[in-house]
């Protein structure tokens, strides 16, 4: 019985790495832009909705600002920020630049998440051809909106998104913010994404998501999904459960992006994001919960257990030991692909089980402490 449970596990994992090796291959970079062709491509209304960023907006729009493209504006709408935001885009609005405007929000109507009401605001005011929806927490190369248009176009997508550099600097974030790629990259084929017609298969990060205007009018805007929490996600769904187009392409070369700076950010943004991720099911969790302890977590229990009582036996340490190589050797692929730290990647089970209590408070505070809360305001289940 134990044998036949190892050589499931192993099984399960060779699957998931046959995933992940066509996932590796079909997530390709966006399309190089020849010198001069910045020149040739529609209006682009860049809009970054900001709520207590002063860290980080600054370094925003400055990147922005140095795009080599031709034609393009930055919309900036400062949602109800009770930090420092106010004054740098004041500052930012001062200068002159006749690219940039600033907006303050409007108050939150009920029935609305926050991002999406700032986002559909800034859709109200934008003059552009395309939408490029992008967070105040990413840095832009030169060439992001050229490279991203350029994609666009050649896709024949109406939605695109990429996959930013994140940026991490404390101990933690090295440790968890890299599953966002593991779990991208291990569970969804990703050509399924823009070849398949169903809705459920969808990829799409909040971090940069560019839309054909005609589309995203289409579909309803961040009106939409004005309940959705995780909207990126939903905006994807919308759009292909109406015969829409997405890709996806790696952008690491592209935009950047600090999400958190310490444990407290990491657990308290996953946490207000994990249970929404899987639309609220308790039987989803539990699944997530059983497929992470026994694929990734209880191999190495097994392993240490083994050497402890002098065990070596097939499946009570050689197997358990195949299955820990396939995942380490799957993770350190991950890690060069999108330029992580290999050496974080090897503490792999200590990240699976910090996702896992993650996961265990999401539940707890979406459903028995009135939702999380995140930069002031309180997300409840919905």
């Amino acid at each position: 019985m134990l044998l036949f449970y190892q050589l499931l596990v192993l099984g399960a994992l060779i699957v998931l790495g046959a995933i992940l090796i066509s996932n590796l291959i079909e997530l390709r970079p966006l399309p190089p832009v020849l010198e001069g062709r910045e020149n040739n491509g529609p209006m682009v209304s860049v809009m970054v909705p900001a709520r207590n960023e002063e860290e980080n907006i600054v370094r925003c729009i400055a990147s922005l600002q140095g795009q080599r493209y031709h034609d393009f504006e930055i919309l900036v709408l400062d949602d109800g920020s009770t930090d420092r935001t106010p004054c740098h885009l004041r500052q930012l609005e001062a200068a002159g630049d006749g690219r940039v405007r600033v907006f303050s929000g409007e108050p939150l109507p009920d029935g609305w998440h926050g991002k999406s009401w700032a986002c559909f605001q800034l859709a109200r005011h934008a003059r552009g051809d395309m939408f490029l929806f992008t967070d105040a927490d990413t840095a832009h190369e030169p060439d992001s909106i050229a490279r991203s248009v350029a994609g666009i176009q050649e896709s024949g997508a109406d939605m695109l998104s990429l996959t930013p550099f994140q940026e991490l600097g404390s101990f933690w974030e090295k440790v968890v913010v890299p599953m966002v790629y593991v779990v991208l990259v291990s569970l969804l084929p990703i050509r399924l994404v823009k070849s398949s017609r169903r809705p459920s298969l969808c990829f799409a990060n909040g971090q940069f998501i560019l839309f054909r205007r005609d589309f995203y009018t289409r579909i309803g805007g961040h009106e939409a999904v004005r309940r959705n929490l995780v909207e990126d996600v939903w905006l994807c769904m919308k759009v292909k459960s109406l015969g829409g187009l997405v890709a996806a392409f790696n952008g690491t070369d592209t935009v950047s992006c600090r999400m958190y700076r310490n444990f407290r950010e990491v657990w308290n943004g996953f946490s207000k994001n994990l249970f929404a991720g899987l639309s609220y099911s308790i039987p989803g969790l539990v699944a997530m919960i059983v497929f992470t302890l026994m694929l990734f977590v209880a191999p190495w229990i097994v392993v240490l257990s083994s050497m402890a009582s002098g065990s070596f036996g097939l499946a009570e340490f050689q197997l358990p030991l195949l299955q820990i190589a396939l995942v380490m050797f799957c993770r350190v692929l991950i890690a060069f692909r999108f330029r992580q730290s290999a050496a974080f990647a090897l503490l792999d089970p200590l990240a699976r089980l910090v996702l896992v209590a993650i996961a265990l408070n999401s539940f707890r505070i979406m459903a028995w402490s009135g939702g999380a809360e995140w930069k002031g305001r309180r997300y409840k289940f919905s």
